[in-house]
């Protein structure tokens, strides 16, 4: 079931799949960029096979959600995309008992709305997601340092022109996320996700900036470390052994988060749920059994 609601004069789209049974609770799921869309993640909506309603949406600035191209760099905060969370919980009804999973920007998006302590937030997972997004840099500058000496000339050669958007400055950035975004080859879902991000990349480039390691966007100062004692739900970190989201970035999570458990996958990166997706739905259907028991 597919729909809209309206919040702060603005709309957005979600699809809600399955129902709640009794003694389970529904599950939000929250995409990453910030700017990309839901449907690289869409067969996590299988989630609803354990009697769980499970929810995706593109935030505001995304896929099927209202476009604001023109809107100035002030307007995408964070505070924006939790009360748009807020506002979906609250449409839906389930604002008094639900679950979270954020993949990449969505995990820090969970993070945040936990810190807010909603009294409805029983449990979330936070997936490949940095806490700090200069630790975050800074291990992404370290990855790309493994990178064949030709193609991080070519990186360092247009930022520091400021051509980003050179096809040359596009072809080495893929050799990095062939590394640490998706180590196999991409499904049909994930190239939809980019190419729709590539049509308006108004929220990527605004929070971020033009690739993942070079991060000058509103968010390059973005650090909640010394709050993440303060969450207190239970919380399950997912990463991958070669992902953008370090063992060092999520480490600084997990020591952090008074109850937090972290699986790590071996041979995986960023896109752990497309890489190993059995074991990956294993982890977190098994979790949320945890929190619902």
């Amino acid at each position: 079931m597919d729909g809209t609601f309206s919040w702060d004069g603005h709309t957005t789209w979600y699809d809600a799949s399955g129902t709640t049974e009794e003694g389970k609770l529904p599950i939000v799921i929250l995409h990453g960029g910030p700017g990309a869309t839901h449907d690289y993640l869409e067969d996590l909506a299988v989630l609803s096979r354990s009697g769980r309603q499970t929810i995706l949406y593109d935030q505001i600035g995304c896929g099927n959600s209202e476009h604001l191209p023109a809107a100035p760099a002030s307007f995408w905060t964070t505070g924006l995309f939790k009360r748009e969370l807020t506002g979906l919980l609250e449409h839906l009804g389930i604002d008094d008992a639900y679950t979270l999973l954020g993949q990449s920007w969505g995990g820090m998006l969970a993070m945040e709305h936990a810190l807010d302590h909603p009294e409805g937030l029983k449990g979330m997972v936070v997936s490949n997601s940095p806490a700090s997004i200069p630790l975050w840099v800074e291990e992404a500058n370290r990855l790309r340092k493994g990178l064949p000496p030709e193609v991080q000339e070519v990186l360092l050669h247009h930022e520091a022109a400021g051509t980003t958007d050179d096809p040359a400055y596009e072809a080495a950035v893929t050799v990095f996320y062939e590394r640490h975004l998706c180590r196999v080859p991409w499904p049909e879902c994930m190239v939809r996700a980019f190419a729709l991000m590539d049509e308006d990349p108004t929220v990527y480039h605004t929070m971020n900036g033009p690739s993942e390691f070079h991060c000058i966007g509103s968010l390059k100062d973005w650090d909640i470390t010394d709050r993440l004692p303060e969450i207190d739900v239970p919380t399950l970190l997912i990463s991958g052994e070669y992902d953008e989201a370090t063992p060092r970035v999520v480490k600084a999570i997990d020591d952090r988060i008074p109850d937090s458990e972290w699986v790590l996958f071996e041979g995986a990166s960023h896109s752990t749920h497309i890489e190993e997706p059995q074991k990956y739905l294993a982890a977190v259907e098994g979790f949320l059994d945890r929190i619902e028991a």
